[in-house]
């Protein structure tokens, strides 16, 4: 044996002892490798879930498992009491709501409102039946189906300029049976005329804003999970 295959020789085991000290060695008792894309009952480092007694279960994008945060009556019902305030009669509506529905946050229901409001008004003006049957329950798309018929019948055309909500104030809920709803009355302002077959301006002015009083009530499942609300009936209110 030469020289140099006894230096190769001894600087490999050099390297091997290096490195078991560096790594160490298998016992029998080491944790399986965590897999984060493995199903929950599948691991057994799984720390049993919390209770649910007064909180309020929140998922976490990237988890499979819901994690409880802890909330008092007062925090529960702090989103109603920013948007209607306790002294208010509809404060107590709403509180039922959010007992029955715990999804429910009143801000965000009069920001998708007055989207929904703005989308019926338009789509009445436009003839455009699959976007009320969307948003409208069925009881309220055949009466405005009706209207809409009856204008086509008669040759007329509606033009609608939408501007703007001044005021969407809730006035009352109510949980009946397997739906909740709210009743918003709603301030707007709008241009609108209807033209007949010749193109004569036979109702509103295509020219002028008016302020227009609404008030509409709008229903949904809370077990479905279907998030989106319906409107159930429309109103003229008073100014």
């Amino acid at each position: 044996m030469s020289f140099g295959t006894i230096i190769i020789i001894v600087v490999a085991v050099i390297v091997l002892f290096q490195l078991r000290r560096v790594l160490g060695q298998r016992t029998g008792n080491e944790r399986p490798p965590f897999d984060p894309y493995s199903r929950p009952e599948a691991r057994t480092d799984k720390a049993p879930p919390p209770s649910n007694r007064e909180g309020t279960v929140v998922t976490l994008p990237g988890r499979r498992e819901p994690v409880v945060i802890d909330a008092t009556t007062e925090d529960r019902y702090a989103a109603i009491d920013k948007v209607v305030p306790p002294s208010d009669p509809a404060n107590a509506d709403l509180r039922r709501i959010r007992d029955a529905d715990r999804a429910f946050d009143p801000a965000e229901f009069l920001n998708g409102m007055q989207v929904a409001y703005e989308m019926v008004l338009t789509a009445f003006a436009e003839g455009d039946r699959k976007t009320l049957r969307n948003l409208l329950s069925q009881e309220a798309y055949a009466g405005f189906e009706q209207a809409i018929g009856e204008r086509e019948k008669r040759g007329e055309t509606m033009k609608s300029a939408f501007i703007g909500i001044n005021e969407a104030k809730i006035v009352s809920g109510a949980v009946r049976d397997r739906e909740i709803l709210v009743t918003v009355r709603i301030v707007s302002q709008l241009i609108s005329s209807v033209t007949d077959a010749s193109g004569q301006v036979i109702d509103g002015d295509p020219e002028a804003v008016v302020e227009v009083h609404d008030l509409w009530t709008f229903a949904r499942d809370p077990r479905s999970r279907d998030p989106n609300w319906k409107i159930v009936e429309t109103q003229t209110a008073e100014a």
